[in-house]
């Protein structure tokens, strides 16, 4: 069996593995960036094959490739988007800053493809360079990398935040809103600075955690204008060089049509390749979710510590041992995975906001490093809310009698004697309480402040909740 083949590009012959269906651009690649091991994002090249496919039907309309080729290269992306050849994208993220040599793999696997489809060879058997479609007249027709690559990553971004990162957070808010809607009854003590403070219900404790999710959402959301808007058909620099009359707007309706979303041209091509200032914006509203949702994990695990030793006033699922050492001790493991995502979350937002500021003159040359570190922020976070939702939130009980103990002992009670003996009075309570460790009532009535009718009627924890409500 041959071991290799032979490839050629405009730099001359190669060789490659023999079965392999790239070329001679994607194998010196792979012979020349040995990087790491993260290899370009799937969601890219799903991205790109649509971008194919859809430049395919464009240049037919606009009478610049033959029908044939067409549907020749349409087949063969379908077959990509059906996941047959995803071991025939092996380059790694690490390569040249604008993505070309990602660009050329998927258009040489596509050329390479279409030669075996039309003379019924081996890959083995592939002559040097395909003789039916070629990789840069026919597969790359009206398009550059400098304007394919940066609309493949608005597109990848764009699909998953659609399809799974918002539903993953509306998901999990509306779980949060139905289990606080469970808690409304539920009185308990508020806490500041971690310390006791005024009653509040856990409902509206809950609610806040809604709120700060759907806040984000429509941050997340706000970011859609500009994420979508694709510089396909600008081509090297933006002005559309090399592309037939209304290329872009005929390649755009054919991405919606494929995708079943809505892209748009971008109305400034230029902007669109020599910055990647929408996915800065995108990644920031990720980093905003992050911070909330670290909040939110953080004060559950704070509301679930114990079980006897802390706050405990919810009682989380317990899903797995949590020591190797301690029988029966049972961790917040979802709190703990959701917020180690948060902090990739944040991390990968600093990597993007850095690679966002290296684009010079024409192009931004960070691309790949950007598209990588978008992708991973919002699978993780869709995957990670996930968990959290059906792992943590929608199990989650309230303990009524440690929430009912600790509002009944906090001494921050004592604020609803403000208006009526006046707040340095009331302090001599609080602090008498503290000191000789006694009940609030105690201590008013050894300082003769009030007496005993007057406090039961207004040290109320249901009287202290205010006039405003979730």
């Amino acid at each position: 069996m041959k071991i290799t083949r032979t490839g050629a590009d405009t730099m001359g012959e190669v060789l490659i593995t023999a079965n392999a269906l790239w070329g001679a651009q994607t194998q010196r690649s792979l012979n020349n960036f040995k990087i790491g091991n993260i290899r370009m994002p799937i969601e890219m090249i799903r991205a790109l094959a649509i971008i194919k496919k859809a430049a395919a039907f464009a240049n037919a309309q606009a009478g610049v490739l033959p029908i044939e080729k067409r549907d020749l290269i349409s087949q063969i992306c379908d077959e990509i988007l059906a996941g047959k050849w995803d071991s025939e994208f092996p380059l790694f993220v690490w390569q040249t800053g604008s993505g070309t040599q990602t660009n050329m793999n998927i258009n040489e696997v596509i050329a390479n493809r279409g030669e075996i489809l039309q003379k019924n060879i081996a890959p083995a058997d592939l002559p040097s360079k395909p003789t039916f479609l070629s990789a840069n007249d026919d597969v790359n027709r009206s398009q550059s990398t400098n304007d394919v690559f940066p609309s493949a990553m608005r597109m990848a971004m764009y699909q998953l935040l659609v399809n799974q990162t918002v539903p993953a957070l509306e998901n999990l808010s509306k779980s949060i809103k139905t289990k606080a809607n469970s808690f409304q009854n539920i009185i308990k003590i508020g806490r500041t600075h971690l310390m006791d403070a005024t009653p509040l219900y856990l409902r509206d404790e809950f609610l806040t955690f809604a709120a700060q999710l759907d806040f984000g959402i429509a941050a997340l959301k706000n970011t859609f204008f500009h994420l979508t808007q694709l510089p396909i058909g600008g081509t090297a620099v933006g002005t559309g060089l090399n592309t037939p009359q209304n290329y872009a707007q005929m390649a755009v309706n054919y991405i919606n049509q494929f995708t079943g979303l809505t892209f748009y041209p971008a109305q400034c091509k230029s902007e669109a390749m020599a910055t990647q200032d929408a996915l800065v914006e995108t990644s920031n509203a990720l980093k905003q979710m992050a911070v909330s949702l670290t909040k939110i994990a953080n004060d559950i695990r704070l509301l679930a510590s114990g079980p006897r030793c802390g706050l405990a006033e919810i009682q989380l699922p317990s899903n797995e041992p949590g020591s190797s050492i301690m029988p029966g001790k049972v961790n917040p493991t979802q709190c703990e995975a959701l917020t180690m995502v948060c902090a990739q979350v944040v991390g990968n937002d600093a990597t993007i906001t850095f690679s966002a500021m290296q684009g010079h003159l024409q192009l931004n040359t960070f691309m790949p490093v950007i598209a990588y570190n978008s992708i991973l922020s919002a699978t993780l976070l869709a995957d990670a809310v996930n968990s959290f939702n059906i792992n943590c939130i929608q199990g989650i009980i309230a303990n009524v009698e440690n929430i009912e103990k600790h509002l009944q002992n906090s001494l921050m009670l004592v604020t609803a004697l403000n208006p009526h003996i006046g707040y340095a009075n009331a302090a001599k309570i609080a602090q008498l309480a503290y000191n000789e460790n006694i009940t609030l009532k105690e201590a008013a009535l050894q300082t003769g402040l009030l007496n005993e009718k007057d406090f039961d009627n207004w040290v109320q924890a249901e009287k202290m909740l205010g006039n405003t409500s979730n």
